[in-house]
């Protein structure tokens, strides 16, 4: 298991602070902090809500909505979470996992509720004190997969009894060797802290330290030039981006960073990929095929991935068939566009164009008769019925998210976090 070294933000009243008992505020901008850890390579941010009144706590919560946006890494969120809708909403903001913490013995009985919604691989549970882990050792063995341990002594004590979970370790600033061992320890899953806050600027160099590749690149079978061709996928839509080049440094790199680094042929130099653009690549999948002669890489692109300006390097045209169109996404994503570009670009006789005219009562009204018509024709034996009322309530639906500025990109974002 890869160690991920996680900073921590603390936040009170949408600011970032120092941490739990140093209130001094470090950043008027926690998002402008949160892509500082970006760029130093972090693996994963830990938000904690420091918040004690609801209307913070709530503005906390769109505080991270917003952040999630604006990173390309997974965020977990902690504190200030003590009931269902508060472990709802920051999943729903974008977290991949919330923090159920267990000196509050409603949390403990929340768990199962919890777990059973959203699935054990969303929660964490937070521990401060040696008696919070043994008071719910039976819970925890049972419905729990990660957890955090506030207190590096309560993770000794744990794991010297003999209780082994995948853990986060919270660490003050240590000596780099007593890092190394919690770093190299196989049942730690990250590392966050004031040792990783204090450290942010040598992460590559500690990552250097401990790095060790599950692949390594003497696995693979290179061309002429010694390297090995990279094909770049959207790791949502799939759309082929590019086709770069890699040698050892390269690969390795883009193994401890997160972030897609070639060998340029050109220049024959390294090349990380947006150095100069801003157009980085995030890596969340890197796979090789069954010749090993080749790297398949699903990455988050920032901008454009072409050096035109262009999303993709591949839009040449040779040669194209008549075809349908066969993804969801890309089906619904077309459609959307028609309808944006009626409402930018008014075309008489346009039945998009009348519901835009009449406005926002006639879009709601029309996409609550086609609802209604769903429900009518689930009724009717005839499977054909509901698939085109279906197909006329989603176009609906898409003429109002127009119309509220919604995009797919957005809803599917929205259904992940689901």
């Amino acid at each position: 298991m890869k160690t991920k070294l996680i900073p921590c933000i603390f936040l009170k009243n949408q600011k970032a602070v120092k941490d739990f008992n140093d209130l001094t505020v470090i950043e008027t901008d926690p998002i402008r902090l949160a892509k500082k850890f970006c760029e130093a390579n972090a693996d994963e941010l830990l938000i904690f809500d420091l918040s004690k009144e609801d209307n913070e706590h709530e503005g906390n919560i769109d505080l991270i909505h917003e952040l999630c946006e604006n990173v390309p890494i997974c965020v977990t969120a902690a504190g200030n979470v003590k009931r269902m809708e508060d472990v709802k909403k920051l999943l729903y903001a974008g977290c991949k996992r919330a923090c159920l913490n267990y000196s509050l013995s409603s949390n403990v009985e929340l768990t199962k509720e919890v777990c059973d919604k959203f699935g054990k691989e969303k929660i964490i549970a937070c521990i401060k004190s040696k008696e919070d882990l043994s008071l719910n050792k039976s819970i925890l063995e049972k419905n729990i997969q990660t957890i955090l341990f506030l207190d590096r002594h309560t993770y000794k004590d744990a794991k010297n009894e003999g209780f082994k979970k995948n853990s986060i370790v919270c660490l003050p600033n240590v000596l780099l060797d007593k890092l190394l061992e919690y770093i190299n320890d196989e049942n730690i899953e990250g590392i966050t802290g004031n040792v990783i806050n204090d450290n942010v600027g040598n992460l590559d160099e500690i990552k250097e330290l401990v790095y060790q590749s599950m692949v390594s690149f003497d696995t693979f079978k290179l061309n002429s030039d010694g390297l090995i061709p990279v094909i770049v996928q959207d790791y949502k839509t799939n759309q082929v981006l590019m086709l770069a080049y890699m040698n050892k440094e390269a690969y390795e790199k883009t193994l401890r960073s997160g972030t897609m680094t070639y060998f340029s042929r050109s220049r024959q130099s390294l090349w990380l990929k947006g150095e100069t653009s801003g157009h980085f690549q995030y890596v969340k999948s890197l796979s090789y095929d069954c010749d090993s002669d080749t790297l398949l890489a699903k990455v988050e692109q920032i901008g454009a991935a072409c050096h035109t300006g262009a999303y993709s390097c591949f839009f040449n045209d040779i040669i194209t068939y008549d075809y349908e169109e066969k993804s969801p996404l890309s089906v619904l994503t077309d459609v959307y566009d028609v309808i944006i570009d009626r409402k930018k670009n008014p075309k008489e006789g346009s039945y998009t164009n009348y519901l835009f005219d009449k406005g926002i009562d006639k879009i709601l009204k029309k996409v609550g008769e086609e609802a209604t018509e769903i429900v009518i024709a689930a009724k009717n034996p005839n499977p054909n019925e509901i698939k085109y009322e279906i197909s006329d309530f989603l176009y609906h639906v898409m003429v109002l998210m127009a119309e509220k500025g919604v995009t797919w990109d957005e809803i599917m974002t929205e259904l992940a976090n689901r």
